[in-house]
């Protein structure tokens, strides 16, 4: 290691190079807690400080490393080795523990689960936990040298919480279904209440990870999809749906039969409607989750017959031949 890259693990701490185990202990104790990330989320600073103490602390609270550390200074970890680190890194290698590998917070913590979880270092036992879960935040639990738990920190369940896609039919989403789902070395059954829409979360307790430590679960989360309907769309918290009426219908007005949810309804069209409009039937749409039913849209649209009898050619000429109404009339004075 360069000295140029030599840290001063006592300075770090700030304690005496005469500091008793106990000294240490409290104060990096005291430092963990101020710099500890739950703290201070997403201050980067406090993340590498607190990095930097754990790392100091690892050296100093071992008798072995620290008394190397005391003696051969920035060339401790050479010492009884034979040669140089091959790392090439700017970080301390703690055997094979190189703290300039990491790229963030995170991947440090996930390299000391794995290495002290099998350590077997009794005078000196570290156990981490880190929960990265979107929907829970993080927490963090620690336990250094035998001293306890952090103050505010040690008694948090660590668990992880995990997320899956459902896919429904809009039958399911509507009515509610029960589906049965492998999550891999279990199966369950997870009841989808009515009213599920596209992008709906649905949170079932207790079927996340277990936590290593204490084997409380986090929760499972599931993102909802609908296969896309022939009929029924969603607009908003409403159904809406597109009906063809012919031209005669459009004219004069009609009473026409809507599919709905619940079946079958009739509907009245009033007189000149135009293609385009929408009309609603009040209460007939989706389940809401407080109770009672959204609107459904009927979003209305004129038919045009590609083919005609020889008999409605000839009223639709004489329509045409006794017709007033002309929609274009406003064009004339249409100009650049």
């Amino acid at each position: 290691m360069p000295s140029t890259d030599f840290k001063d693990y006592y300075a770090i701490l700030g304690v005496s190079k005469t500091a008793n185990p106990e000294e240490i202990k409290k104060q990096f104790r005291k430092l963990a807690l101020k710099y500890h990330p739950d703290r201070n989320p997403g201050d980067k600073q406090a993340e590498a400080k607190f990095k930097e103490i754990s790392e100091a602390y690892e050296v100093l609270s071992d008798s072995e490393k620290r008394a190397k550390y005391d003696q051969f200074g920035q060339y401790w970890q050479q010492a009884g080795q034979g040669g140089w680190s091959s790392s090439g890194g700017t970080g301390v290698d703690f055997g094979n523990f190189d703290f300039s590998q990491y790229g963030n917070f995170e991947e440090f913590i996930n390299e000391l689960l794995g290495r002290f979880s099998t350590s077997g270092n009794t005078s000196s036992s570290r156990s981490y936990s880190y929960n990265t879960s979107a929907n829970r935040g993080s927490s963090y639990s620690s336990n250094f040298g035998g001293f306890g738990d952090f103050e505010g920190f040690g008694n948090q369940k660590v668990a992880t919480d995990r997320e899956a896609t459902i896919r429904l039919s809009l039958s399911e989403a509507f009515n509610g279904v029960t589906k049965r789902l492998n999550l891999g070395n279990e199966m369950v059954d997870v009841r989808i209440p009515p009213g599920a829409k596209p992008g709906s979360r649905i949170r079932v307790r207790g079927k996340g990870q277990p936590s290593p430590y204490n084997q409380a679960r986090g929760d499972l989360y599931l993102n909802v999809e609908i296969q896309p309907h022939t009929f029924f769309r969603f607009e908003g918290d409403n159904l809406a749906c597109e009906v063809p009426i012919t031209p005669d219908e459009a004219v004069l007005g009609a009473s026409i039969e809507v599919p709905t949810p619940d079946g079958l309804v009739t509907m009245k069209v009033p007189p000149g409607i135009r293609s385009g409009q929408t009309l609603r039937l009040r209460g007939k749409g989706w389940s809401l989750p407080k109770g009672g039913r959204s609107d459904q849209l009927v979003h209305i649209l004129i038919a045009t017959p590609s083919q005609i009898s020889a008999k409605e050619r000839e009223y639709y000429e004489q329509i045409r031949s006794i017709r007033n109404y002309n929609p274009r009339s406003n064009l004339r004075q249409v100009t650049l």
